[in-house]
């Protein structure tokens, strides 16, 4: 969302630039028109950056939440998402940007729906870029939900293309630039966690049974009776502390632990079972409306990564053990709030300024 744009963002429209970047250019694999096709990726020199290049017509996301930043560039069409209250929307050359555990939605918002490429690193990443970049307070985030910044549209893309290439320098150093712009244009501390009502408690403690009990959870009255509470009232606690109903987050959290799963390299048909899924069409429909690809697709990607990985031979050490321990985390669902920060220590993540690029852009 530009900053000349004083529209409260439930009025704001979509922004259209009409082949704002070249199709073979920035896209690469993702060149065909009249199509959906879509690549969930990631590359083994960013560890723990999910990466995405895709081109929807009908596809539409149901409201999820991503343990990571969301930092969506355009390419062409409209994307329409639900975050904050309202819809928005993001037209070519913006970017899209949610926080960590941030409940949104997706769809299009014209006829031939939208293209881009989307970059989903770490908050304990985007933290170490922030400190070291940034005069930012607290836990940094993206305080509107739509940016117009073609510049750093098209460092989205350029990082994708390196990955590609191989070229582990050129995504590294983009993907630094890109983040340091993002946060000195549109970056904020996050808000702190609000103090705990009484219905907030019990919302947590409804999370936490529904999380537990996932593969065969409680009703909703059932659930409310445990607590001592109604129906109705759980359902209000839970809404307003999640963003989203007790049963929408049960699907969210399902396919985020079938995520660890197919990581780790579990079949999708048993991943489907262990998270409460029926089969595995049930998984594979709710995973491609939050994830954005099936999970064979997915899956098959990370055993590149996986297969690639070991057998580059990295400069350093401390990379590949840093590399590990951050791919142990994610494939067996250590909680993030244990050792979040270990991974980056030592990393690229820690060391090297975007600034000292001559590329770097300076506001």
């Amino acid at each position: 969302m530009s900053r000349a744009d004083a529209r409260p963002p439930a009025c704001r429209g979509p922004v259209v630039r009409r082949g704002a970047l070249s199709t073979a250019r920035d896209n690469g694999r993702m060149a065909e028109t009249g199509t959906e096709r879509a690549r969930h990726w990631q590359y083994a020199e960013l560890p723990g950056v999910d990466l995405l290049r895709a081109r929807y017509i009908r596809k539409t996301f149901v409201r999820h939440t991503h343990e990571n930043f969301v930092i969506a560039a355009i390419a062409d069409g409209v994307e329409v998402f639900h975050h904050g209250g309202a819809d928005q929307y993001a037209g070519a050359g913006t970017l899209a940007l949610v926080n960590p555990d941030t409940p949104h939605t997706g769809r299009a918002g014209v006829p031939e729906g939208w293209r881009y490429g989307a970059l989903y690193p770490p908050p304990e990443a985007v933290a170490a870029i922030a400190a070291e970049t940034t005069t930012l307070r607290g836990t940094p985030g993206f305080v509107a939900p739509v940016l117009d910044d073609p510049y750093t549209v098209r460092l989205v893309h350029q990082v994708l293309r390196a990955t590609d290439e191989g070229n582990a320098l050129a995504a590294d150093t983009l993907l630094r630039v890109a983040v340091t712009r993002l946060l000195r244009l549109n970056g904020g501390p996050l808000p702190r966690r609000r103090v705990r009502t009484a219905g907030a408690r019990t919302a947590a403690r409804a999370r936490a049974l529904i999380e537990e009990r996932m593969a065969a959870p409680p009703t909703l009255e059932q659930l409310a009776d445990e607590l001592g509470t109604g129906p109705f009232a759980l359902l209000r606690a839970f809404r307003a502390t999640y963003g989203m109903p007790p049963h929408a987050w049960l699907t969210d959290a399902r396919v985020r632990r079938a995520r660890r799963l197919l990581d780790a390299g579990t079949l999708p048909s048993e991943a489907a079972v262990a998270v409460g899924f029926t089969d595995q069409p049930h998984l594979n429909r709710h995973f491609g409306r939050i994830v954005g690809v099936p999970p064979g697709a997915y899956q098959r990607e990370r055993k590149n990564v996986q297969d690639a990985g070991s057998t580059l031979r990295l400069p350093s050490g401390a990379w590949q053990q840093n590399n590990g321990q951050h791919s142990q985390r994610r494939a067996t669902g250590t909680p993030r709030g244990k050792n979040r920060t270990a991974p980056w220590s030592g990393t690229p993540w820690g060391s090297g300024s975007p600034s000292d690029s001559p590329d770097s852009p300076s506001g």
